[in-house]
């Protein structure tokens, strides 16, 4: 199933949502030379639904989500986090919602390599000096595989070992949404299937809300929605995707350009 068009801010009230936008614009520089990144996106993110976002290169589907998670401010327009407005939260009221609410999963892992497995999976919640819930560590370390890795370093992991212990940071606060940025990008196939496999996991059996950035049809297949940006605009959604019709869209989307 595939619609076109923005979606009305109305859809803040449609349904319950984990993020949203309204009327959201993003410009970088001014004068001859500025860009617009994003140009009027009002788009709502289901709770507890995989959400990927998908576009030709420099559609504006990073900053989208850049924004939504906080890590970026507006030009104009709303955002929202739950019903948390971020539109003009201080920086260090950002940093503290992102450190509550948000996960992040990077195609770069970014772990330290100086700590372990279990020193980085704990990382977010050190520096917000929050206690350990350790049945909840424990579920996410067995569910992800990592139970016999947690002294070793980043050093000491194979590439999917290191994403799932970045995803294990991810979780390990229990955030309202995760935000993930092409994770499989560095990833071969196989290893890449396992880790959708798990953020997939983390939606259907933890209650988690997951919003992933991918070029790859394949990738987004395993979502429950597929939204579409071009030229920084939503031109479409695909629910219950899979990866031929994805295919097909964001070539449509190409040619159009």
């Amino acid at each position: 199933m595939t619609s076109t068009g923005t979606t009305s801010p109305d859809v803040r009230r449609a349904t319950t949502l984990a993020a949203s936008a309204i009327d959201l614009t993003k410009t970088y520089g001014s004068g001859e030379t500025a860009v617009r990144a994003l140009d009027g996106v009002s788009v709502g993110i289901e709770a507890w639904q995989f959400t990927a976002i998908m576009g030709p290169s420099g559609s504006g589907k990073s900053t989208l989500m850049h924004l939504l998670a906080g890590l970026d401010g507006a030009t104009s327009g709303r955002v929202f986090l739950g019903d948390t407005e971020l539109t003009g939260l201080s920086d260090k009221q950002l940093t503290t919602l992102r450190r509550r609410a948000v996960g992040f999963v990077f195609q770069a892992f970014n772990l330290l390599p100086t700590l372990t497995a279990s020193q980085n999976i704990r990382l977010p919640l050190d520096l917000a000096g929050q206690k350990v819930d350790a049945d909840w560590e424990r579920t996410i370390i067995d569910g992800l595989g990592l139970s016999d890795r947690l002294g070793h370093r980043p050093g000491e992991l194979s590439g999917g070992q290191q994403q799932r212990v970045a995803l294990a940071r991810a979780l390990v606060t229990r955030p309202d949404v995760i935000f993930a940025d092409e994770p499989t990008g560095a990833l071969d196939s196989t290893t890449g299937a396992e880790v959708l496999g798990m953020l997939r996991r983390a939606v259907d059996e933890w209650g988690q809300t997951v919003v992933m950035v991918t070029h790859d049809p394949n990738a987004a297949a395993v979502a429950d929605r597929v939204l579409l940006l071009a030229d920084g605009q939503l031109a479409g959604e695909i629910l219950d995707p899979d990866a031929d019709a994805i295919l097909a869209a964001v070539r449509d989307l190409g040619k159009a350009l």
